[in-house]
Order: C-alpha cells, then sequence, then structure tokens
C-alpha cells in the first residue's frame, strides 16, 4: 500500500472550507480529512494553503503551437507534450483536454491532428504528469478534416468510447465574431495590415467559406446521429442567440461553450444544456472580442465550468478573482474549475475533496493579489501520488 499525508492546509470541500486539516491518500484516493496532528515526518507540510481538488481544464489550445515556439524552430513533438504539460501541471491542473483541430487552415493540418492524438493516446499514463485527453476540434466546413476526425473517431473508439467533439464554424458574422469588424481589428493585429486590406481580406474569407456550406450540413448529420446514440458527447461552440441554442439542441448537443451574448447562455441554462466559459475572460474582466463578460454570466448562475481555452494559468488566476471580488464563495469558485468541468465532460471521480475520491489535489494560495501553485499532486494509475512542488 502507499500512504501520502498532507497537513496543514485549507481543504475546500463541496460546501465547506476547513482550516487545520490533514489529508491522507492510500493508493490514489483520499482516505481520510481531519483535523492536523503536527508534522509525523511523513507529511507535506501545505503551510496553511489552500487544498482543492487537482483543477479540471476541458479546453486547451496550447500544445498546437508548443512544437514551434518561434518560426523555422521546430521541436521534437514527444518534447513539445512534456513541456506543456510541465506548464499545466504548474498551473494546478490535473486532468487537460487538449484541443485538436482536424483542419487544414494554413497553420493546422489534418496530418499534424493525427499526430497529436497518436502522441496523446501512446503517452505512458504512469510517466504522465498530467492526464492528458483529446477534445477533437472539427471546423463546420471542412470536409478533409471532417473525414479524418470521422476516421480517428472510430479507430480510437477503445480507448475513447464517449470522446469530446466540439462543432466550431468560424466563418466572420457569426459565434464569436458576429460583429465581423472584431474580426477585422484581429486579422489587422495578427497581420500587421491596415484596415482596408484586412476588411478585403475578410471579403475574401467568407467568400471562400460560403462556397463550402454544403459541408456543414454533412458534417451535421453524422455528429446528430453520433451524439444520439450517445457515441460522442457534442460541444456547440461559440452560440450566440437563442435560436442558436434550439439550433444546439437539434444536433443533441451536451455543451454550449464560450456562450456570447447573456440571452444565448440563459437559452442553454433552462433547457438543460451544460455551459462553458473562457478563463481568461475572467481574469482579463471582458471578451477579448467584445462578447459577454463570463464573471457576469457567473453571477447570474449561467456557468457550470471554465476552461483555459489559450492560457492555463488562467484557471487559478481566475478561482482568485472569483473569490477577491466577491463574485463567488471559495468552494462555489472552486467548483467552477473543478467539479463543474468534470461533470460537463462525464468524469464522476475527480473534481471533489472527499473521502474515496481520487486524489488529485492542488496546494495553492487564493487570498492574494496573484495566485499561486505550490504543490500539485495526481493520482496515477499505479495509484502512486506524483508531487510537483514549487517554493512558497
Amino acid at each position: 500500500m502507499t500512504r501520502f499525508i498532507i497537513s496543514n492546509v485549507t481543504a475546500v470541500k463541496r460546501d465547506e472550507v476547513i482550516e487545520d486539516s490533514r489529508i491522507v491518500v492510500e493508493d490514489g484516493i483520499v482516505v481520510e480529512i481531519g483535523p492536523s496532528l503536527g508534522n509525523l515526518g511523513e507529511t507535506f507540510d501545505g503551510r496553511g494553503a489552500f487544498c482543492i481538488p487537482g483543477i479540471v481544464d476541458t479546453h486547451s489550445d496550447g500544445l498546437e503551437p508548443e512544437p514551434r515556439p518561434r518560426p523555422g524552430a521546430q521541436l521534437p513533438l514527444g518534447f513539445s507534450l512534456r513541456s506543456f504539460e510541465s506548464k499545466v501541471r504548474a498551473a494546478g491542473i490535473t486532468t487537460l483536454f487538449h484541443g485538436i483541430g482536424f483542419e487544414n487552415d494554413g497553420n493546422r493540418t489534418v496530418d499534424g491532428a493525427n499526430a497529436f492524438v497518436d502522441l496523446i493516446y501512446g503517452y505512458s499514463n504512469e510517466s504522465a504528469l498530467i492526464d492528458n485527453r483529446v477534445l477533437y476540434r472539427l471546423d463546420a466546413r471542412d470536409a478533409a478534416g471532417f473525414d479524418a476526425l470521422v476516421a480517428r473517431i472510430d479507430a480510437d473508439r477503445l480507448i475513447e468510447p464517449n470522446p469530446l467533439v466540439s462543432f466550431e464554424d468560424h466563418t466572420p458574422g457569426q459565434g464569436q465574431y458576429k460583429d465581423r469588424s472584431s474580426f477585422e481589428q484581429y486579422v489587422m493585429g495578427t497581420r500587421k495590415i491596415d484596415l482596408e486590406t484586412a476588411r478585403a481580406q475578410v471579403d475574401a474569407l467568407i467568400a471562400e467559406r460560403d462556397a463550402l456550406i454544403h459541408q456543414r450540413a454533412i458534417a451535421l448529420s453524422w455528429l446528430t446521429e453520433k451524439a444520439a446514440a450517445g457515441h460522442i458527447r457534442l460541444i456547440a461552440h461559440d452560440p450566440t442567440t437563442p435560436e442558436d441554442i434550439e439550433e444546439a439542441l437539434s444536433w443533441n448537443a451536451a455543451i454550449a461553450e464560450f456562450p456570447t451574448t447573456v440571452a444565448a447562455a440563459r437559452a442553454a441554462k433552462d433547457s438543460g444544456l451544460r455551459t462553458v466559459c473562457g478563463a481568461p475572460n475572467v481574469l482579463r474582466g471582458r471578451s477579448h472580442n467584445g462578447n459577454v463578460s463570463a464573471s457576469e454570466l457567473i453571477s447570474l448562475g449561467l456557468c457550470d465550468g471554465l476552461s483555459s481555452d489559450y492560457l492555463p494559468f488562467a484557471m487559478i488566476g481566475a478561482l482568485g478573482i472569483l473569490v477577491r471580488n466577491g463574485i463567488c464563495s471559495i468552494p462555489d469558485a472552486v467548483r467552477l474549475v473543478t467539479s463543474g468541468p468534470a461533470e460537463t465532460v462525464g468524469l464522476s471521480d475527480r473534481g471533489f475533496l472527499e473521502v474515496g475520491a481520487r486524489a488529485d489535489l492542488t496546494i495553492c494560495h487564493l487570498n492574494c493579489e496573484n495566485p499561486a501553485v505550490i504543490g500539485t499532486f495526481r493520482a496515477s494509475t499505479a495509484s502512486i501520488p506524483s508531487l510537483a512542488l514549487q517554493d512558497s
């Protein structure tokens, strides 16, 4: 039996916060939560910091750019995964869904997507620093991406019987770029061009994608069938209106990710869809595209969980802001980055701190201007807690 003890921490349970706690882990499972008994030699001293469940991140785009930190500087994929998961773990995340885009868009390729998924599924779980999983992202109008995703999901059925799939249409004029001017500003900034040139490029992109509208219907037919059969867990990405939510329901979608308006988030909540908001939105205090504030949706009870999107450390950062600004109690804020996301993607063995739970744990400071992670524990399949410790 493998036994490990964490003492002198403030334990954050589902509905309460318990100071000066002691948490006992045996074979990767929490077996005791009680008062600290002092340092008995086999104890990790949390020095009064908070102990929360390991953070669950249902959407991260960080792995795809990791192998290319600079133009022309290509790194091995295996090294890139280890590098990225080290950053993720330092942010207190113990379960993460890597967003892998199945499309050919000039940056992403279908071959690249398959290489990433091969890497993630081929990774030894005993040596992994976190629980690495896949979020299959499908561009609505990419035929090659759709064919590859269908083949990939069928091939991986024994590994992931109910994969998480995001159906996304980033054509300007809808979704997160409902106001196409925000996309024009994005193009100006990333491509270093003037507004007139950006508008011309956006016009060309819209025309190109309008010519592929038929592919959207083909993809939706397959996704709807598979979602109805329970063979995939389908995400509706960037819903903007209640009508978008009605359409997502007709696809048998289970999740509304990054709703861009209060109306869309409320319609999703009322219809029983799980709602996911972006942690960077909370951290910045607003959407970078001028859409609804995630903090506003949280205050209205319209958000079931956060995801890091493009910034892993935003999860712990958002948690600190929600607590500091009085938007949530500590247990409610912690729920948004732990049990909330876990429930959204159907993981029932993690996301909460109680006896019998998986011993994925994060030790952190929350009651300060910039939250800090000082220790991360992950229960591997070998049932040996794996520790990443930083000096507080």
